[in-house]
Order: C-alpha cells, then sequence, then structure tokens
C-alpha cells in the first residue's frame, strides 16, 4: 500500500514555497504592482523565510504592448534589480515563461548576468517539445528549470505518461502539476501526485503543485500533493491570482511545520498592503461564476467576462456553460 510522505505534523525539509504573488496576481491588474508594493512584498517573502519569489512573466515586448502593462509582465532586469538589488539572501528568485510568448534567446542571457535564479517554463500538454527546448536552452544559461503543464485536468492519462517520460529525459528540474481551472478534487489530485513522483523518482526531479481556488481547494488541493511527496508549492499572498486565485500563502506558511517559516509578516502585508489593493477595486478570489467553470472544468476566461459585466444571472451563466460543453 502506498503511503502519505509524513503526517500533518511532520516537519518536511524537502518541501520548499514559492511566492507567485507578482506573477498569477499581476493577471488580475495588468500588474500594475509599484515598487512600493513589490519591494514590500519581497521583504515580507524574506522575514517570513520564503524560499523563491517569483518576479512576474519574461513576455515578448513584440506580442505585449509595454503602455498596457506593468513591468511584471517582462521582467527587464533592471527593473528587477532596482527592487532587489543583488539579492544577496537564501532567498532565489524566478520568473515565468510561456511557450510562444517569450523571445527566450532574446530576453533571457545567461545567469551569470542576471539576479534570477529560477525560469519556469508555462505550457499545454501538447506544447511540450517547444517547453523542452526552452528548459535546455534556460539549463546551457545557467539557471534552474520548472516546467508547469497547465490545465493538467484536461489531458488523457496516457498524454500525461507521454509528457512525463519526455520531460524525465529533459535537463528540467521540477515539474509541476497546475490545476489551471481549480476543477481537480483531492483524490484526483493524491493520484496525480503518485504518478508524477513515479516518474519523478525515475528521472530523478522534483514535483510542484500550482492550484487554482475555483471550487475552494486550492489549500486542500496543495497540502494534499505535500502529503504524497509534492515538494515545490506555489502560494500567493490573499491568494491573489487570475480568476478565484491560488493557495493563499497565510494558509499554508501557517501550516507548514518547518520553523523558518513565519506567519506575521504575510499577515502585517495584507492588512498594509492587500486590503488597500481591493479597496481600489482590484478583484480576485473565489466567486460563483468561478466555482461554476470549475465544476465544468473550463477556462475561467467566461466567468471573468460574467463579473465584468456586472451579471449576477448565475443559473443563466451554468446554463450557457452546460450547453458549451
Amino acid at each position: 500500500m502506498e503511503k502519505r510522505k509524513g503526517s500533518l505534523l511532520s516537519f518536511r525539509p524537502d518541501i520548499k514555497v514559492l511566492d507567485a504573488t507578482l506573477r498569477d496576481g499581476g493577471l488580475c491588474n495588468n500588474f500594475a504592482f509599484s515598487d512600493e508594493f513589490a519591494r514590500a512584498l519581497y521583504a515580507m517573502n524574506l522575514a517570513a523565510g520564503v524560499d523563491y519569489m517569483e518576479m512576474g512573466y519574461k513576455a515578448s515586448r513584440d506580442l505585449f504592448d509595454p503602455a498596457k502593462f506593468g513591468k511584471y509582465k517582462f521582467c527587464n532586469e533592471k527593473d528587477i534589480q532596482n527592487i532587489v538589488g543583488e539579492n544577496k539572501t537564501a532567498m532565489k528568485l524566478s520568473v515565468m515563461a510561456d511557450v510562444g510568448r517569450t523571445d527566450f534567446r532574446r530576453d533571457i542571457g545567461k545567469k551569470a548576468d542576471s539576479v534570477i535564479d529560477m525560469v519556469r517554463v508555462a505550457c499545454y500538454i501538447y506544447e511540450i517539445p517547444a517547453a523542452i527546448e526552452m528548459i535546455e536552452y534556460c539549463h546551457k544559461m545557467g539557471y534552474e528549470t520548472c516546467v508547469n503543464v497547465m490545465a493538467v485536468s484536461k489531458a488523457k492519462d496516457e498524454d500525461i505518461d507521454d509528457a512525463l517520460n519526455m520531460l524525465g529525459q529533459s535537463p528540467v528540474d521540477v515539474i509541476y502539476m497546475v490545476d489551471s481551472y481549480g476543477s481537480l478534487y483531492p483524490e484526483q489530485v493524491a493520484e496525480l501526485t503518485k504518478r508524477y513522483l513515479a516518474a519523478g523518482e525515475k528521472w530523478g526531479k522534483s514535483i510542484g503543485m500550482h492550484a487554482h481556488n475555483n471550487q475552494q481547494l486550492a489549500f486542500g488541493n496543495t497540502i494534499e500533493a505535500a502529503s504524497w511527496g509534492a515538494s515545490l508549492l506555489d502560494m500567493t499572498v490573499n491568494g491573489m491570482g487570475r480568476g478565484a486565485g491560488n493557495c493563499a500563502s497565510e494558509l499554508l506558511l501557517g501550516f507548514l511545520k518547518n520553523p523558518k517559516y513565519r506567519l506575521a509578516p504575510v499577515l502585517r502585508f495584507v492588512t498594509d498592503y492587500m486590503l488597500p489593493l481591493r479597496e481600489q477595486g482590484v478583484r480576485w478570489g473565489y466567486d460563483v461564476p468561478y466555482l461554476l467553470t470549475g465544476r465544468m472544468n473550463s477556462h475561467p476566461s467566461s466567468a471573468i467576462a460574467f463579473l465584468r459585466e456586472g451579471r449576477t444571472d448565475y443559473e443563466n451563466f451554468y446554463n450557457e456553460l452546460c450547453e458549451k460543453d
């Protein structure tokens, strides 16, 4: 019988946490974070003992207009150093590079010339070959690498196995499960985690978990994955992320038993910075339309549009989703 790795009371030294507030949270406000916010978040993560802080995306300026997005959509090296200096700390920094949306050969230089430590390549399962090309490039440039295989809830078992086999033979360090639509339940997460871990053990890779909160399961699914052996866990402060948001930092850091993690700096940051964002009208977190797209295992874009239009006819929206399915 397969066993969980430790218990709810166990200290797991292999577990590391990654703050994705600037990156996933940036999808809520077009990355329009002030330098003050970014510096305070950096200081909060250091004080809280966070292992990795994601600074944003490495998006192509040819595809995305810099006039319409904040600097964390592009993560120019000078902009990042303006926030973190040389980052002479134990906390590592990451950026995310989407397959097809990043001019990686132009915009990702050598690690020796950057304060960034890790590049996370994001792709759908049919984009694995292109993702591996990016991973190999970033590995040669000297970075740690992750691959975030998005919308795994839509993938067939045999495609997942093929993808894991291909990624296992690549130089990637961490393979992430990503519940993009917030549609997975803990039982499904457990089975997926065991499948990913089997590949990880075969090929010497770590496994990560990135959850969305459409069914209020982001935290539950994250600790479920961790309980079976996933060791790199994503979180955002106050759960700020696209649509229903992500696993909340205050939940995860309050749960993990590593004495280096501290909750008080996160709570202070929520008071000083996250509540004002909400007051300014930036919107994220659980809502009925996100629940419905999660239940239907569909992209949250329709729910985002529903809310922007000010609609509250939830039953009609549910029927519309059923007709599309």
